[in-house]
């Protein structure tokens, strides 16, 4: 509950929230996996949850003391979604977490056994009138996103993404190819964390594993055998294609995990610039890169447009992971998409015009720039390139003659969730001449 409301009132991201509670509580393996599920699934179907609820209760939700609107949302959660608790029991943990303020308790209790009681063949209330507002609600997403996801993609493929999108992610590790192969990290974990696992289709160091506990808590990772990493997220160091004794540059590098994986595709072998304008997120390359066993990352701390001029045309490889809506992501962040509205599109393509244009002049002649985001907005990557090669006309798209995954007709990478069973990543590469 505490990680909710924290998510609520101080807008902190889920994952951090989760992370402090869990680790101040130490938890079972058991119980921490189910406050996980509570706290990432509450937040996942937050509107479906308010639809549903909505006839159980005489007033808004909205209305309410936010202590009490995520108990009535958890509670929800697990009668709905999840078959562990029993309703009635979940209905009375939810009453005792209930503020001792005078009805408050009684509120809850009328309005979460009135939600239990409802019958199972009628579990939805009448959907809103407009088919958007219907879609939307059912697939718990804003309504302004569902409607861009409809115009662009289809009502069918817009339903299939947003579910997708609403789905527990896998977890997904990239085998330390310095170390160690996949095969043999995937026999170290089965042996030693009892793991079921299988590769992943698209990157050839990548495996999906699980379920089975906490990734730090497992020796290979400790040790560096392994990172955990999306397998979209590893095509975008792939798109790159670093070679052994180059200089390469991630100008957005924290939290290293594509940092590092640049520096085990050269063999740890050359020079990789790792930028970023947070010295404390700039520590966790460097950790990264020491629990990996990488010596070639030298990371400096600073914005790209500060720190490119020491660099003019040094680099033979330059990535921007550009910061964005990470609206690619909302499996991992389902929080976000509460958060961002249409406005915030445009603000960021500002940021990422100029983190882009700064990164170009590292790259050489003849060398290769790789955008990349985790958004799928056509504001944060087609019109960020657009305006980016109209001003730079001594860089055109440089798409790569085979890769894992076929890219569009544009030469643009594309990683759809409910296609490909990734996080939502988009990126395109360049040649400087």
């Amino acid at each position: 509950m505490s990680v909710l409301e924290r998510v609520e009132t101080d807008a902190i991201f889920a994952d951090i929230a989760l992370e402090r509670e869990l680790a101040a509580r130490r938890l079972s393996a058991r119980d921490a996996a189910l406050a996980t599920e509570l706290a990432y699934g509450t937040l996942r179907w937050q509107r479906y949850l308010d639809w549903i609820l909505a006839p159980h209760s005489r007033r808004r939700l909205e209305s309410l003391d936010p202590r009490v609107r995520v108990i009535l949302r958890v509670t929800a959660y697990q009668i709905a979604f999840l078959e562990r608790v029993p309703s009635f029991a979940a209905v009375n943990d939810a009453v005792t977490l209930a503020p001792r303020t005078p009805g408050v308790r009684a509120f809850v209790n009328a309005v979460l056994r009135s939600f239990a009681r409802r019958d199972p063949r009628e579990r939805e209330p009448a959907p809103p009138r407009d088919p958007i507002d219907a879609l939307a609600t059912r697939c718990s997403f804003p309504t302004w996103l569902a409607e861009r996801w409809v115009g662009r993609y289809g009502r069918e493929d817009a339903e299939a993404l947003m579910r997708a999108l609403n789905e527990r992610p896998p977890l997904t590790l990239r085998a330390n190819t310095l170390r160690i192969t996949r095969d043999a990290l995937a026999r170290r974990l089965e042996t030693e964390e009892g793991l079921a696992w299988r590769p992943t289709p698209l990157a050839p160091e990548g495996l999906v594993v699980g379920p089975g506990g906490a990734p730090g808590e497992w020796r290979a990772f400790a040790d560096g055998s392994c990172a955990v990493q999306d397998e979209a997220s590893m095509l975008v160091a792939r798109l790159l294609a670093p070679e052994p004794g180059s200089t390469v540059a991630d100008v957005c590098a924290a939290p290293g995990t594509k940092t590092t994986h640049l520096a085990e595709l050269m063999g740890d072998r050359g020079r990789v610039l790792a930028f970023d304008r947070d010295p404390a997120r700039l520590t966790r390359v460097r950790e990264a890169a020491a629990r990996l066993g990488i010596t070639s990352i030298d990371a400096r701390d600073g914005p790209v447009e500060a720190l490119a001029p020491g660099f003019c045309a040094a680099c033979d490889r330059v990535l921007v992971d550009a910061p964005c809506s990470n609206l690619g992501v909302l499996r991992r962040n389902p929080e976000v998409k509460w958060r961002r509205q249409p406005s915030d599109l445009l603000l960021g393509s500002r940021r990422q015009s100029e983190i882009l244009a700064a990164a170009a002049t590292m790259v050489k002649p003849g060398g290769r720039l790789v955008y990349a985001t985790c958004s799928l907005e056509p504001e944060e990557n087609e019109a960020v390139v657009r305006t980016f090669l109209a001003a730079h006309l001594d860089f055109a798209t440089d798409p790569p003659d085979t890769f894992p995954l076929p890219l569009d007709v544009d030469g643009w990478l594309r990683c759809l969730p409910h296609r490909h069973g990734t996080d939502g990543f988009a990126a395109v590469r360049f040649r400087r001449s």
